[in-house]
């Protein structure tokens, strides 16, 4: 069986999907590997170590994607500017495609796999059980995002982060606000404290308070019972306007006071509520930073912009996009790892076909389209409607 990795071509794409330790693993389970010359030099690896691991380096990208059997990428199938030709059209019929898809906000890329005959499984809809841990991508790069955005707003921030006592006098520390304690607000809530700032973090899910005080953060609760808060799979879920007014006061207490926010909270498949309004952007103090790690999806902040940092009332609003591809060296190591984790679950007994097997949660959780047709049940229902769960449309890098 042959698996290609190719170079990325989404815009400010740094990442790669294989890196030369999960060749070396391929090549060793009797797959042949071929990467398209210096896919991983973003990600600062030379070609000469994937060949020293075992891979062909193949300069043509038109025989990357028309000769392997399975392609493994970062982003969803781009058109190709130096070939003029898009990833998906260069795909053999029958060829397997795994990637970050979001299948819901590319349903336009969706139906072209489907009408090219491709097999498509998407990183992102791998269900979050515990066998599948190994294969949570969306897990590792939250875990990049929320310490990078950390990093983003003390790059911002007019003033020291931890408390100093000089002779000159004593500086407080920082208050930092993360708003949302999924994967990558509990690791925004741990850089922020190992930076020394003073952490309170907002979630609507009374469960993760034990979890956001292991971290050393003062945990604010919301007053939802238990299944009105979360789904059965652990996920926020989408809550009343009248909720959403009542939480924008209780952030609103400590958003006056505070040097840092950052916000994180999403609902899967809906567009993200608003939590900071421009009203409660104008009480902040001057100087203050506000990270908004989904401004994709809508955004938490009212006054986010995407992919910019404005500066709004004398707070500068960072709207992030693509925060691994920030980190390309240990994003793609940690990726890498997932999708290789995941191709092993996918591959039959032989190592030479892929299996199928639909009554497994995790491959019928992940597969998009096969034979031509849109087999996800949520994504096949969006593609009736001709929606889109989020308001900016299709993005331009892969969902944490």
């Amino acid at each position: 069986m042959f698996i290609g990795i190719p170079k990325e071509t989404a815009p400010n794409e740094c990442r790669v999907a294989a890196v030369p330790d999960t060749v070396a693993k391929m090549v060793k389970a009797g797959l042949n590997v071929a990467v398209e010359a210096e896919a991983g030099l973003a990600s600062y690896i030379h070609d000469e170590e994937y060949a020293k691991a075992g891979a062909n380096i193949v300069a043509d990208v038109e025989k990357i994607f028309g000769e392997s059997d399975v392609i493994l990428k970062v982003q969803k199938p781009y058109l190709n500017d130096k070939v003029k030709k898009h990833e998906a059209d260069m795909m053999k019929q029958g060829a397997v495609l795994i990637t970050f898809l979001q299948p819901m906000t590319n349903l336009d890329v969706v139906l072209k796999l489907a009408d090219t005959k491709i097999t498509a499984f998407s990183m992102d809809a791998i269900p979050r059980i515990s066998r599948a841990q190994m294969m949570d991508a969306l897990s590792s790069m939250s875990t990049v995002a929320g310490y990078k955005s950390v990093l983003l707003a003390v790059n911002s921030l007019k003033r020291f982060v931890p408390m100093l006592s000089t002779a000159a006098g004593t500086v407080h520390p920082a208050k930092a606000v993360i708003i949302g304690a999924g994967v990558a607000g509990l690791q925004a809530i741990a850089t922020a404290k190992r930076l020394g700032a003073v952490v309170t973090a907002f979630d609507t899910r009374p469960a993760v308070g034990e979890q956001i005080r292991s971290l050393g953060a003062e945990f604010v609760p919301l007053d939802v019972p238990h299944d009105q808060a979360e789904d059965a799979g652990g996920y926020a879920k989408e809550l009343s306007s009248d909720f959403y007014k009542q939480e924008q006061e209780i952030i609103r207490k400590h958003s006056k006071d505070a040097d840092i926010i950052i916000t994180t909270a999403l609902v899967p498949g809906k567009p993200a509520p608003t939590l900071i309004t421009e009203e409660m952007v104008k009480e902040m103090k001057p100087g203050s930073v506000i990270v908004d790690l989904v401004v994709e999806q809508g955004g938490n902040c009212a006054l986010s912009e995407l992919g910019k940092e404005v500066v709004k009332n004398n707070v500068t609003i960072i709207g992030a996009v693509n925060l691994p591809s920030m980190l390309p060296v240990h994003a793609s190591k940690l990726y890498a790892n997932n999708i290789l984790t995941f191709l092993n679950h996918l591959l039959a007994p032989d190592k030479q076909s892929i299996n199928l097997n639909l009554s497994d949660e995790i491959i019928k959780g992940s597969l998009i389209t096969h034979n031509g047709e849109i087999m996800h049940q949520g994504v096949k229902e969006g593609a009736k409607k001709g929606d889109t769960a989020y308001p900016n449309g299709p993005t331009t890098r892969s969902h944490w």
